[in-house]
């Protein structure tokens, strides 16, 4: 197995992306700390984990709060004794367009993906450092490349974690970590599922339109990134055995950004 006896800490991780990649972690033999916002989501999750053989334990953690992300982190170090990779994964949407665009929707969503990226970063590397290495992993986005309509806050965060990202293998390689960001397309989970009728009121669009002539427009064929092309990626990428893959943005998107 790929990730055996690896301690995984993945934010966000009570549904879609988080949940998918914190299962494939644990199939492959990591052991995870399952952290999301709601501490019912993520017990469901770990103990789905469990049933099925793997090894996991819940937090509630709001990523926002930089006591509960320290305080999560030395959780999860005494239960386990360390701390390998970590995944900042939690986010959220605002659809807005910028002259309508409130100050109060544009911190929000910059302070739950940009300022939770950074305090999971600290309280990870932290630990990394004093283990003598380590992965530290980004979810970003197609939008951490380039822009859409109506998205700012959530393109500008998702810009910002790359350059986090960056930043991090830059100070980290001294310290065996690596570093990288994913970058997928759109995926339908429940964030996505809400931003269709969203748009679909800001643009005068049916939902079908919004998905063929928005989301997938700029797709090789027409198809949503799934669940398992992004978790299959996040398992390679705190698997890759170098720091010849750092400080990358790895893009999976069936063709919608190609670098």
């Amino acid at each position: 197995m790929r990730l055996d006896n690896k301690v995984a800490l993945i934010t966000g991780a009570g549904q879609g992306i988080g949940r998918a990649i914190a299962e494939h972690y644990a199939r492959e033999g990591a052991r995870v700390a399952v952290a999301d916002l709601e501490l019912g989501r993520a017990e469901q999750v770990a103990l789905a984990i469990v049933a099925a053989g793997g090894n996991a334990i819940a937090l509630g953690m709001d990523v926002t709060d930089e006591q509960a992300v320290e305080q999560g982190v030395a959780r999860l170090v005494r239960h386990w004794g360390r701390l390998d990779i970590a995944l900042a994964n939690a986010g959220i949407q605002h659809i807005d367009p910028l002259h309508r665009l409130s100050y109060a929707d544009w911190s929000r969503v910059l302070k739950v993906h940009l300022d939770g990226a950074f305090l999971v970063t600290r309280a990870a590397l932290q630990q990394m450092y004093a283990n003598g290495g380590g992965t530290m992993l980004y979810m970003g986005s197609v939008h951490s490349l380039e822009a859409s309509p109506l998205k700012a806050p959530y393109v500008a965060a998702k810009h910002g974690m790359l350059g986090l990202c960056r930043a991090v293998a830059k100070e980290g390689a001294e310290h065996g970590v690596r570093s990288n960001i994913i970058c997928p397309g759109f995926v339908r989970t429940p964030l996505v599922e809400r931003q269709i009728p969203e748009q679909a009121r800001e643009l005068g669009l049916s939902e079908e339109e919004v998905v063929r002539g928005v989301m997938l427009k700029n797709t090789v064929d027409g198809e949503f990134t799934t669940l398992e092309d992004v978790a299959e990626l996040a398992v390679h990428l705190a698997a890759f055995p170098s720091a010849a893959l750092t400080g990358q943005s790895v893009v999976v998107s069936h063709g919608w950004h190609m670098q």
